[in-house]
């Protein structure tokens, strides 16, 4: 793959901006960037109030600037377009790149004052109403490029603020595909020891996502609770995701799994830190989110990890998953078809399952690699500082 900044001298510095560096995918996506950036000759900032995730762009040669961007205070965001202001300057930045709204603001203020481009990523979903949240919201289209993670996320971009049409890029989330399919044996038994799966624990589900109501925790005991209704007790459903201080709806689920008498079936298992690992664990994901997911990123690692999946039929996972043929898509929120599709993969047996998962496997490495994540990414972060060096409008 040619060099996107290989014509660009001096090589740029971009600059991320992003919350946090904790866990989930636009963080992910960060360090994925950051690491390309670097390995094409440029060098790489991230500003954040910091995260376990630092310490992989030290690996990986990118730098770390602490800032209070997550902050929505707006005396705080004040003072971020000062601090953001002076780091471009400082650092001879070239670009910068807003990963999610509050610090997005403020790096717009900041690159605007710099004349240096502006790039959003819309992660999130787009939210529709109420007014003054679509206004705050907007931020994230008025990039000189707009990044959608999927053609669900540009098609609300879109419908809901009508941005020109030839600043929307269309770049879905990549993956390190290699990092999900290969996992030793050790990594394997270390976390069943630790989530205590038995030698015979029937057919293993994950469902992997943070603990929040909308990614469907409660439709997936619901439907281990009609499995176990039809008699279908073969098999285990483990709940991995961090709670990020929702304590009361981690409460909510120990409660729901406690009443319908599935202690022996169905548990919480915490953050999951080797989530290569857990999927290697387990003989097929779910990600039953009751709304719809921007891209569903889940969805894909499994597939990498040649796991069948069963989602919501709805969003950015109606892209990743092929119906029938590397997993399922049900209607969001509905438990009955939750637990169709899980006795359904129950039982086709492993070389069926392992045959689903061998073309999820190839799904994901024909198009959501993090190799053509960052490709692209960095073809239209070149595209603008060659632009802007050359005298044309460095923002908007």
């Amino acid at each position: 793959m040619a060099n996107p900044f290989e014509n660009l001298d001096p090589r740029p510095v971009i600059l991320q901006v992003v919350p946090a560096l904790e866990t989930g995918g636009a963080e992910r996506t960060t360090v994925d960037v950051a690491r390309a950036v670097v390995a094409a000759g440029g060098r790489a900032i991230v500003a954040s109030r910091g995260g376990r995730m630092v310490p992989e762009l030290a690996v990986c040669g990118a730098e770390h600037a602490d800032m209070a961007v997550h902050s929505k205070n707006p005396v705080v965001m004040g003072l971020n377009v000062e601090r953001l202001a002076r780091l471009i300057e400082r650092e001879g930045i070239g670009l910068v790149h807003a990963r999610s709204r509050a610090p997005a603001w403020s790096a717009l203020a900041a690159a605007r004052r710099a004349n240096v481009p502006f790039v959003t990523t819309y992660h999130s979903r787009v939210h529709e109403k109420p007014r003054l949240k679509v206004f705050y919201n907007s931020v994230m289209v008025r990039g000189d490029a707009v990044i959608a993670n999927s053609n669900y996320t540009a098609a609300n971009i879109r419908r809901v603020h009508a941005p020109e049409d030839g600043r929307i890029f269309t770049v879905p989330r990549g993956i390190d595909i290699e990092a999900y399919a290969t996992v030793t044996p050790s990594r394997i038994e270390a976390l069943a020891r630790r989530w205590g799966i038995g030698e015979n624990p029937g057919t293993v589900f994950v469902h992997a996502a943070r603990l929040t109501r909308w990614k469907g925790q409660t439709v997936a005991i619901e439907a281990a609770r009609l499995l176990v209704a039809r008699g279908m007790e073969d098999f285990m459903l483990l709940i991995v995701g961090d709670a990020q201080g929702r304590d009361a709806y981690a409460g909510e689920l120990e409660a729901a799994i406690a009443e319908a008498g599935l202690g022996a079936r169905v548990r919480l298992a915490g953050h999951g830190e080797d989530m290569a690992a857990a999927y290697a664990l387990c003989d097929a994901v779910l990600s039953p989110s009751i709304e719809p997911e921007p891209f569903g990123r889940t969805a894909v690692e499994a597939q990498a990890a040649s796991r069948p999946v069963i989602v919501s039929d709805a969003g950015g996972q109606q892209e990743t998953v092929i119906e029938g043929r590397t997993g399922f898509r049900v209607p969001p929120g509905d438990a009955e078809a939750l637990a169709d599709a899980m006795a359904k993969l129950m039982a086709m047996g492993r070389e069926a399952r392992a045959a689903m998962g061998a073309a999820g496997h190839e799904n994901a490495r024909t198009h959501y690699s993090v190799e053509a994540m960052c490709g692209a990414t960095l073809e239209i972060y070149a595209r603008l500082i060659a632009r802007n060096r050359a005298g044309g409008p460095g923002t908007r």
